[in-house]
């Protein structure tokens, strides 16, 4: 649905920063692997290992962009960190992901970190430009996934394909493309980690659907390492905000 209008200025495309479009072509890889892992793993433990993108984006911010960190963001990478250890080792065994679709929302954490600093940094794209190359950077990514991978568990539910069909048109054609093309304009314009604080929105809509449409649940430790995870998203957004208001610059581009 978007290819029509993309197409139609394709001499604007000889122009766009190649580096843009491929971060934001690593962006909807991010979250194609984000999406599938569900398929794969426990709903609320794949969503917190994705949001741990607070502290890979510090840490891409620091190590890799040679920007400063603070005190609190190197604080936040700790507990993040913590949090992700008692979470994966609640069950007494090596705090490592267990299954497919926790190594997977862990990867997709780490590539949509990626993705959203090559935005920050590069020339910022038309938001519908920036939808559909997301759009296909996540199909591409499906359709790989969709050779190696196992197929679905079966549900014992026979599927209507139009049904199928017409849920995937309305929800990708209408409401993706409304929500990707904002995404794309707001992740062009705010730092990497304050893009993954406002979305840790959806870590508490995921748990709470999860434990009641899905019935699953997190033990204890579970919990403790999950609201660690979030306290670390919290820690990394505050010196952002102090320092705005002392200075009112943000960092500069690097383009």
């Amino acid at each position: 649905m978007l290819a029509p209008r993309t197409l139609l200025h394709w001499r604007f495309l000889r122009d766009v920063d190649r580096l843009a479009l491929t971060a934001v072509a690593l962006g909807g890889a991010a979250f194609a692997l984000y999406s599938v892992a569900f398929v794969y793993g426990r709903v609320a433990l794949v969503i917190l290992l994705y949001f741990l993108t607070p502290v890979w984006s510090t840490l891409i911010w620091r190590v890799v962009m040679g920007w400063p960190a603070s005190p609190m963001r190197i604080a936040a990478i700790v507990v993040g960190v913590a949090g992700l250890l008692i979470m994966l080792g609640a069950d007494g065994a090596v705090p490592f992901p267990k299954s497919l679709g926790e190594w997977m929302g862990l990867l997709a954490g780490l590539l949509w970190s990626v993705a959203t600093t090559g935005m920050r940094t590069r020339p910022a794209l038309l938001p519908l430009t920036a939808a559909f190359f997301f759009a296909v950077g996540a199909m591409v990514t499906a359709i790989i996934l969709s050779a190696i991978l196992d197929p679905a568990p079966a549900s014992g539910k026979e599927l209507n394909l139009m049904a199928v069909l017409a849920v995937a048109v309305a929800v990708g054609g209408l409401w993706w493309v409304l929500s990707t093309s904002a995404l794309m304009w707001a992740t062009a314009r705010l730092e990497p980690a304050r893009v993954g604080i406002l979305l840790m929105t959806e870590v508490i809509v995921g748990a709470t659907s999860a434990a009641v449409l899905a019935s699953e649940g997190l033990s204890p430790l579970e919990y403790v390492g999950g609201a660690m995870v979030l306290l670390a998203g919290a820690l990394e957004v505050w010196p952002q905000r102090s320092r705005t208001r002392r200075s009112g610059t943000a960092p500069q581009d690097n383009a």
